[in-house]
């Protein structure tokens, strides 16, 4: 079937994160060149699916791709709240430090950010990741008591002015435009 409408830039969908081959993220972090933006709260699993990430984003800032991280603050209520939700041994802020621990190994480069969400932003963001590579996203809304990897995922392709790509990664955008600098990073 020929998409032809506004879900033409839907490139296809899964039940479940964890059900996109970790194959489909390794390949749009490979294929990016010139941005890279990982809106996820804790962005954990990405860590654990891609091999050698470091050395692959440490590339990629060396190429001129700018590589950005979006986190949830781990010491932020938001993050406590989402804890006693979840309720499971490998708590949110357990998991956004890991992640500041592997930003940490890339150390200071040109062209590596990241930053926690504004406090006032915290819910939005929890609620929902966007991961984007250049005109490719991966966006999950985050189902009320489910973990990210339980969630929803949908692969989008920027199409047209103001689609469903557009749409979420304006909102990513606009989560880091009030995000406040990782030191670490």
């Amino acid at each position: 079937m020929l998409k032809s409408g506004p879900d033409r830039e839907i490139v296809r969908s899964y039940p479940y994160r964890s059900s996109c081959p970790s194959a489909v993220w390794g390949d749009l972090i490979k294929d990016a060149r010139t941005d890279l933006y990982f809106a996820g709260y804790t962005n954990y699993f990405l860590w654990l699916e891609q091999p050698n990430l470091v050395e692959g984003l440490r590339r990629k800032v060396e190429a001129g791709c700018r590589v950005r991280f979006l986190l949830g603050d781990p010491d932020g209520e938001v993050t406590r709240q989402r804890e006693a939700i979840e309720d499971v041994a490998l708590t949110v802020s357990t998991r956004i430090r890991i992640t500041l621990e592997h930003l940490a190994r890339l150390g200071p480069l040109e062209g590596l950010e990241a930053r926690f969400s504004a406090p006032q932003d915290a819910t939005n963001h929890v609620s929902l990741s966007v991961f984007r590579f250049d005109r490719d996203a991966l966006v999950t809304p985050h189902l009320a008591r489910q973990v990210g990897h339980d969630s929803p995922l949908m692969h989008l392709r920027a199409q047209e002015k103001d689609g469903m790509w557009s749409r979420f990664t304006d909102h990513a955008e606009e989560l880091w435009g009030r995000g406040t600098p990782v030191s670490s990073a």
